[in-house]
């Protein structure tokens, strides 16, 4: 709902034309777009066969926009766009895990939107996980919150809007520009929810928990509020939105000892700067590296018990840290920084952590600390050691 000089107006689709993904009939002409985009062709090059790319660059960029013209040629919709998508993200996948598992979906009813809120550990491949448990399970693909510090090339925008991703403005710089932003995402969130009936996914912060620390950003919550008409109760818009937290943990993150390296960074000097496309090479990292098992664990929908942002940014955090399955790596690392194995339960199996079990896991964490700077080491540990550390809080609260 907006409000105009008129009084509250009801958006339509076209209200959110700047952030919105694109409908089928922009499909064609986004590809179009893409196709004759050198920028875009050379990086597809790089990408999938950089050897051709150093050596007969002339060459490349040709036979790679009539590869990628046989390949999209029958593509006229998201939904067939997507299909060509699943294809590889699965190559993907069965490459860079050893197993996938989830749990509480069963809970959840196929024909309900939901507004899933997860943590957040890697760019690309959070929304990728949801969203691929949620299509193989037989529930509707999500749309993604995606910031535009993200999509600084076209044909990024254009790539991930064909994917269904929508766009939240992080380059607004004054108070009034950052509150219209926020207006607008948190109407088409809404609208999404309601109208379009259409799966979303946002992370519960911005920016990655290069620490491991999933904790709520209660703005995230004030976003989503900023819709509310004045007369609803705020738990009764809470629950329409259908709010379902999810809990995302790798045995392995790619990007750790990038991770390490910037937390000790900050603890050394204060702060950190990136590189000039250093977001770009953590999401290629991440989509290519190494992650061992990987589950996605899905929460209860919030109810109308939630009366404030505060309490929201509770619940999220007790039901992602609850939910979360911790893996072999981080019980191995709270042993190293603690010097005694935690009383825990760990895996899709839910069963108790005992050193014996995991011989051949502690080896291969032991060589992957090793092969870390030692300036880094503790920070690396820590992205590790954090979530058993935040299970054994929740359950020493209790």
């Amino acid at each position: 709902m907006f409000v105009g000089f008129f009084g509250p107006t009801y958006p339509t689709m076209s209200d959110f034309d700047d952030i919105r993904p694109y409908n089928d009939d922009e499909v064609r002409a986004t590809l179009l777009r893409l196709l004759n985009d050198n920028e875009f062709i050379d990086a597809i090059v790089r990408l999938k066969r950089p050897l051709l790319s150093r050596l007969m660059a002339p060459l490349a960029r040709p036979l790679a926009r009539s590869a990628l013209h046989k390949e999209i040629r029958d593509v006229d919709s998201v939904e067939g766009f997507q299909a060509k998508i699943e294809s590889y993200l699965a190559k993907n996948l069965n490459e860079t895990t050893s197993k996938i598992t989830v749990s509480g979906l069963e809970a959840l009813d196929k024909t309900k939107p939901y507004l899933f809120i997860s943590n957040h550990r890697d760019i690309a491949m959070d929304p990728a996980f949801v969203n691929w448990v949620l299509y193989q399970n037989g529930f509707k693909t999500l749309r993604i919150a995606i910031g535009d510090n993200l999509l600084t090339k076209p044909f990024a925008s254009d790539l991930m809007r064909l994917n269904k991703c929508f766009i939240v403005n992080r380059s607004a710089t004054s108070p009034r520009e950052k509150l219209k932003a926020a207006k607008k995402l948190s109407a088409y969130m809404h609208h999404s929810l309601t109208q379009d009936k259409s799966n979303l996914w946002i992370a519960q912060r911005e920016g990655r928990a290069k620490d491991s620390l999933d904790i709520t950003n209660p703005a995230i919550i004030s976003m989503l509020a900023l819709n509310k008409p004045k007369q609803e109760a705020f738990g009764d818009y809470i629950a329409s939105l259908n709010i379902v937290p999810v809990s995302i943990s790798y045995e392995y993150d790619p990007c750790d000892e990038a991770k390490a390296r910037e937390l000790t960074i900050v603890a050394e000097q204060g702060a950190y700067e990136k590189a000039e496309h250093e977001d770009v090479q953590s999401i290629a990292r991440g989509i290519t590296g190494q992650k061992g098992r990987v589950h996605v664990s899905f929460g209860s929908p919030f109810t109308a018990e939630l009366e404030s942002v505060e309490a929201v940014a509770a619940a999220l955090d007790r039901q992602i840290t609850e939910n979360y399955v911790l893996q072999p790596t981080n019980c191995i690392a709270h042993t190293i920084v603690h010097g005694c194995a935690p009383n825990v339960v760990m895996g899709a199996e839910v069963k108790l952590y005992k050193e014996q079990d995991h011989k051949a896991a502690m080896a291969e964490f032991e060589a992957r600390l090793k092969a870390c700077p030692t300036a880094w080491r503790e920070r690396f540990l820590s992205i590790y050691a954090n979530p058993v550390a935040a299970k054994l809080a929740l359950q020493h609260a209790e």
